[in-house]
C-alpha cells in the first residue's frame, strides 16, 4: 500500500492517514491479518512525526479497522474485510444514479461532501 498525505490539505494528517487505510480495506488492499508499516517506519517515509502515525493508528484501533499489538504492530482485523461492504454497495448505486442522471464527477463530489458534513 502507498501512503500519500496533502500537508497542505484541509484534513488533518492523522485523518488523511486512517482514511487511506479504510479506502485500502474497502478495496480489499489490506486483508484481515495484514501488517501496518511500524509507526516510525510510516513517520520517516513521509516525513512525519511518529505522534501523527500514532494518533492515526489510535483512531483505527478505536474504530475497529486495526489491533494494535505489542511486538506485532498494527494488524488489520477480521471485521475490517466485512465493514466497508454496505458502503460499497451504497456507493454503486449512488455511482449508478449519479451516471443516469448526467451528474458530474465534480458535482457528485460536492454533493456527496456536502452530506458528509451535516
Amino acid at each position: 500500500m502507498l501512503w500519500r498525505i496533502d500537508p497542505a490539505g484541509d484534513e488533518p494528517l492523522y485523518a488523511q492517514l486512517a482514511a487511506q487505510a479504510h479506502i485500502a480495506a474497502a478495496r480489499n488492499e489490506l486483508r484481515p491479518g495484514d501488517r501496518l508499516p511500524a509507526a516510525r517506519e510510516l513517520a520517516d517515509s513521509l516525513d512525519l512525526n511518529v505522534h501523527t502515525v500514532l494518533k492515526a493508528y489510535q483512531q483505527l484501533r478505536d474504530e475497529g479497522l486495526i489491533e494494535l499489538r505489542r511486538g506485532r504492530g498494527a494488524v488489520v482485523t477480521a471485521r475490517a474485510a466485512t465493514d466497508m461492504s454496505p458502503v460499497q454497495k451504497a456507493l454503486v448505486a449512488l455511482v449508478d444514479a449519479a451516471r443516469s442522471a448526467n451528474i458530474s464527477t465534480e458535482t457528485l463530489t460536492v454533493l456527496l461532501k456536502e452530506a458528509m458534513s451535516r
